[in-house]
């Protein structure tokens, strides 16, 4: 077998197969920042019907938490919104800072001119 037919033969295998799994996880941070700008769609990893399948998933949890918000009270507490069904080749979100009691009083002192 030729490497040109071993290449072909790979590059035609599924998107969740075993070989294209395992060259995906041996991607660098940067090789995959890298991918995923100049992503092309009609070679996603994911097949069609997974990508729809897992969009659908997300849509669903969007509606159910909707539903919950709408029905719960104001003083209640509320769940958290959903997280997205995770995708193969993208990292999943870093949580966002949240602002503490010590450094909300840093910033009332920033803007109030008192670290000048």
């Amino acid at each position: 077998m030729s490497w040109r037919r071993l290449r072909v033969l790979i590059q035609h295998l599924p998107p969740e197969s075993a070989t294209w799994t395992a060259l995906r996880n041996g991607l660098t941070d940067e090789e995959l920042a890298e991918q995923a700008d100049k992503g092309d769609p009609e070679k996603g990893r994911w097949s069609q019907e997974e990508q729809l399948l897992a969009a659908l998933v997300d849509a669903t949890r969007r509606v159910e938490y909707v539903l919950i918000c709408a029905n719960t009270e104001q003083k209640s507490k509320r769940p958290d919104p959903p997280k997205p069904t995770p995708r193969p080749g993208a990292k999943p979100r870093r949580p966002t800072a949240q602002l503490t009691e010590n450094s909300a009083n840093v910033l009332f002192q920033l803007i109030n001119g008192g670290a000048a």
